[in-house]
């Protein structure tokens, strides 16, 4: 195709077309007792808490050019936060190369574009297994943008702003435009995969699958990550010194049915 809106293709009206990247990252933690269930979902609560969440949002903004219109946030008792950004854009006259390439996105500091009619949402999810020691965080992204800039140069910093064991990500281009002549455009960038705005350094940690819709515009990425360190997994009082063997080889068992069991979607037998 190689074509943008703007310097290929001369547009009647503005950019109708709607991008939407969906960012689910998954934190594992094994919590051998109730006292310390409760102090990893304090420090998730913490960690991430409202304020936290709408800076990260707030950086995604200005990496894809928007204007924040408006915030909304909101911790919850007895745990998870949720932030929604309201964004809006001025007239793009020329959109940069860099907007419509296939490559990872930047670290906050440098905006690309800017959106119209759009919105960031991020929703927090911590949870625990009730008698296997093992509680999960998860936190949900959507960032949506009506018009040019796609929402997929956010992804290498979201990825950098969470401790993630398993991602899970969607990426879908709606609606459509129409060119000065009335002929419909159904997408107006290359996309092969999402995988290609992940960088090489992160794709070396996970296993990944793309599920891909092409005539659909549908793009779907799962990552689970390749080799973990087991001290990383013990939260409060335990460390893996403290460990025999057979219980390290028992708890990595379990860290590793949770991620393959998110991973491919599915509860799994030993």
């Amino acid at each position: 195709m190689n074509l943008t809106p703007n310097q290929i293709t001369e547009l009647h009206g503005f950019n109708n077309l709607t991008k939407s990247l969906s960012f689910n990252m998954y934190d594992i933690c094994y919590t051998s007792s109730e006292e310390e269930r409760d102090a990893y979902l304090s420090y998730i609560d913490d960690q991430y808490n409202a304020d936290r969440l709408t800076e990260i949002l707030s950086n995604v903004a200005d990496i894809i050019g928007a204007n924040i219109l408006n915030v909304a946030k909101q911790d919850y008792i007895p745990q998870g936060a949720s932030v929604t950004i309201l964004v809006s854009e001025g007239p793009v006259d020329e959109s940069p190369d860099e907007a419509f390439e296939e490559s990872p996105g930047p670290i906050p500091g440098s905006v690309v574009a800017q959106m119209d009619k759009s919105h960031i949402t991020v929703h927090t999810y911590p949870e625990s297994h009730p008698g296997d020691g093992i509680s999960t965080f998860r936190a949900d992204i959507d960032v949506s943008t009506c018009g040019e800039i796609s929402p997929l140069k956010a992804l290498n910093y979201l990825i950098h702003s969470f401790e993630t064991d398993v991602m899970t990500m969607d990426y879908r281009v709606r609606g459509f435009t129409r060119d000065v002549t009335g002929h419909k455009l159904f997408i107006d960038h290359e996309i092969n995969s999402i995988q290609n705005y992940i960088p090489d350094e992160i794709q070396e940690l996970y296993d990944m699958i793309d599920v891909n819709v092409y005539q659909e515009n549908i793009f779907h990425t799962k990552c689970k990550l390749k080799k973990f360190d087991l001290e990383h997994y013990l939260f409060f009082s335990n460390t893996k010194e403290m460990l025999s063997t057979e219980e390290e080889n028992k708890i990595t068992k379990k860290l590793i049915m949770e991620m393959d069991e998110i991973f491919y979607g599915k509860n799994i037998t030993n």
